[in-house]
Parts: structure tokens; C-alpha cells; sequence
């Protein structure tokens, strides 16, 4: 019989983790899933190839099935090998946090604080948030992780953050995190200060921009999906554009240039109070889905996680009652 067929009890399984895991399996194990050679995973942690080799076939010998397939041009995760290395990723996460936190805490400091946003569409309501935790707990150390949804749930959920700002969008991952709305997120068509479509008057068709010039996010992006959405609808597309990764990018590019742009509103809504961008009236209202606070369902927050969720949801109703007020 295989190895892999062997049915195993998984209190019995449990057991063998809590007995007799070490740290060094956890982490040889995440590293041969990161670099897919036994050569590089054990160069990367400072070990011999035969220690790493031995200390595989230990952790195979407790979990009772193999969890790398030795094939010519390295190793490959088994199905079973997947749900090991997402274990192993999710307790190195958390005790790389708690040294973290632990050393600070020794060091006279508050701890650490690693919060993942996209800062793409909630720039103001992060900053307002780690500035109002930052005057409560000076000495505490905010880490900001900025990051696409996907990959801070990826983060999340291998414990490299306390908490996260973003969306949830497959529905598998309802079930590990709990997502508790914070804002929609309202789109605004911009263009530089003094541009020529900068005037009052009738409000703007998407269909009379599209022979302007555009800067575009990548269209992964919601609100470039938004965006293609109405193009198709429209029957037509931009043929003069501009496509940048950075958010940052595209508001130089915007301030620089003739070019038109779609973004959240909370991302420019500074720079047209500061008069460098203008907001274009529109006859269609665009929008991307809200996004919210995303937490773990199998772990309670610590203090200082709780105080940032909270400052969080203050924030929050400033925010939409700023962008209100200014789409209006």
C-alpha cells in the first residue's frame, strides 16, 4: 500500500504535530515550497542538503504520506504537501510576529502592528487611522503592507498581518475571514487643472472622452474593469493610452499631460481640493464594490489590532461623509 493511501487518524496526526514538529521542519518545508530544490531550500536556511533530506523524510515519516514528489528538475508539492506548507506558513507567520512584537516590547517599545490595505482606494482612512494609533501609542511600531486584495488575503492568512483593508472576493474565502463593510468606493473621472474639458456646463458621456487621451490602471484592477465595462458598452475604446501600475504614476501623468483618468475618489479628492486635478461631471455614475475590514475567523485580534479595528470604523464615517459631500 502507498504511503499516501495509509489512512491516518487526524487526532493521531494532531498529536505527532504538537509532540514532535520543530520549528526547522516547519521551516524547511515552507522553504522547498518557495525555492522547488532541496539545494536552494537548505542554502537558504544555512543547513546541509543531507540534514534537510533527513529532517524531510522525519516530517513525511509523522504525517504518514509524502509531500514532495522528487522529480528531475526539483521537488513538487503533493496535494497533501499543500495543506502542510499552508500550516507551515501560517505558524512561521505567527511566530515571526511575535518575535517582532517581543523584541520591541523588551526594548521599551509598544509591540508591532502590520496592517495590509489597498492603498489604492482607502489611502485617507488608513493614514487617519495608523496617524489617530500613532497618538495613542507612540512608541508602537505600525507596519503598512499595501497590497492588491488577493494578495493581502494571502498575507492574512498566513498570519503576516494583524488585520487588513480591502474586499473579499471569492466566496471560499468568506468562510476563513470575517468582512465587515467599511465604505463604497465611488469612481471619479479627472483630468489636470485648466484642461480644456475643465469647464462647466452639461454634464460629460464616457463616449465623447474616449478620442481624449487616457492613463490607465492594469486591467486587473476593479476599477479598470469598471472602466472596459462601459467602454464595451459603449462599442468603442481609447486608442491613445497610457497604462501604469502606480497610482502615483497615473496622478503625475494626469497633472502632466492632457490625458484623462478614472480613479477612486479617495485618492484624488485631495489633489482637486488642492486644485491640481478637476472632477468631471458626468451623465453615468461609476462605481467599485466597497471595501471593508478583513479579519481572521480562527484568531481573536490583539489589543492593539482591536484599537486600530475601532479607529478604523470611526474613520470610516468620515470618510464616506467627506465623499458625499464632494461627489455631490
Amino acid at each position: 500500500m502507498l504511503r499516501s493511501q495509509i489512512a491516518i487518524d487526524p487526532r493521531d496526526l494532531m498529536s505527532n504535530f504538537i509532540q514532535t514538529l520543530r520549528f526547522r521542519h516547519l521551516a524547511l518545508v515552507e522553504s522547498l515550497a518557495t525555492h522547488g530544490t532541496m539545494h536552494r531550500a537548505t542554502e537558504a536556511l544555512n543547513m546541509t542538503q543531507s540534514t534537510g533530506s533527513k529532517m524531510l523524510m522525519d516530517v513525511e515519516a509523522m504525517v504518514g504520506c509524502p509531500l514532495f514528489v522528487r522529480e528531475p528538475r526539483g521537488m513538487r508539492v503533493t496535494e497533501m504537501g499543500e495543506l502542510f506548507v499552508a500550516h507551515a506558513r501560517e505558524q512561521l507567520g505567527r511566530l515571526r510576529r511575535f518575535e517582532e512584537g517581543f523584541s520591541a516590547m523588551r526594548q521599551g517599545g509598544y509591540g508591532t502592528l502590520v496592517v495590509g490595505a489597498i492603498m489604492g482606494s482607502a489611502p485617507d482612512l488608513v493614514a487617519r487611522t495608523v496617524a489617530e494609533v500613532k497618538r495613542a501609542r507612540p512608541h508602537m511600531t505600525v507596519r503598512l503592507v499595501g497590497e492588491t486584495s488577493d494578495q493581502i488575503i494571502s498575507l492574512l492568512e498566513r498570519g503576516d498581518l494583524d488585520l487588513a483593508v480591502g474586499r473579499v472576493s471569492d466566496p471560499r474565502a468568506r468562510e476563513a475571514f470575517r468582512f465587515e463593510p467599511l465604505a463604497d468606493e465611488p469612481l471619479a473621472v479627472v483630468v489636470r487643472a485648466g484642461h480644456t474639458l475643465d469647464s462647466p456646463g452639461r454634464p460629460l458621456s464616457l463616449t465623447a472622452l474616449i478620442a481624449h487621451p487616457w492613463v490607465l490602471q492594469p486591467t486587473s484592477t476593479p476599477a479598470r474593469r469598471v472602466l472596459d465595462a462601459a467602454f464595451a458598452e459603449a462599442g468603442r475604446q481609447p486608442t491613445d493610452v497610457v497604462e501604469a501600475v502606480s497610482i502615483f504614476g497615473i496622478l503625475h501623468l494626469v497633472q502632466q499631460s492632457d490625458a484623462v483618468a478614472l480613479l477612486p475618489l479617495a485618492v484624488v479628492r485631495d489633489h482637486i481640493r488642492a486644485g491640481l486635478l478637476a472632477q468631471l461631471q458626468m451623465t453615468e455614475m461609476m462605481s467599485i464594490a466597497g471595501f471593508g475590514l478583513i479579519t481572521r475567523r480562527d484568531a481573536p485580534l490583539s489589543e492593539a489590532a482591536a484599537m486600530f479595528a475601532a479607529a478604523l470604523r470611526r474613520n470610516a464615517h468620515v470618510s464616506e461623509e467627506a465623499s458625499e459631500a464632494l461627489s455631490t
